[in-house]
């Protein structure tokens, strides 16, 4: 399941992608238009900073601003960043140790079928296709 941090990762991203071209936008600007905590707010454009999603300035004229174009991001890319793996089992995710089921379960195709198509849906998402 994605969780609101993710859901309301998208909808910063979106806001900023509405507004790219207007230099950068504060956060208050932000938290008001999305009906979002911006003490919440705070936490989730901290993340998406350390992951060069967004930049942001401090002070007078501060705010954040899209790093790339819209069409440069995917909705993957964000929901990975703020929910880690999406990975629908364990075995599935990067890096995870070889099962030693693996050649026994019946349910593997099926997981692996899942997590193909979930991974395709997201990531064939753009950020300008939210707009």
């Amino acid at each position: 399941m994605i969780s609101t941090k993710g859901r309301y990762a998208l909808r910063v991203m979106i806001d900023l992608a509405q507004h790219d071209g207007e230099g950068n936008i504060p956060l208050k600007d932000i938290a008001d238009r999305q009906d979002i905590s911006k003490k919440y707010l705070e936490i989730i454009v901290k993340e998406l900073v350390k992951g060069g999603l967004i930049s942001g300035v401090s002070g007078k004229g501060g705010g954040y601003r899209l790093c790339r174009k819209p069409d440069e991001y995917t909705a993957g890319e964000i929901l990975e960043l703020m929910e880690g793996t999406l990975a629908p089992v364990a075995c599935l995710e990067k890096g995870a140790a070889a099962c030693p089921r693996a050649d026994q379960c019946r349910t593997l195709p099926m997981w692996k079928e899942y997590d193909t198509m979930m991974h395709d849906f997201f990531f064939s998402k753009k950020l300008s296709d939210l707009l």
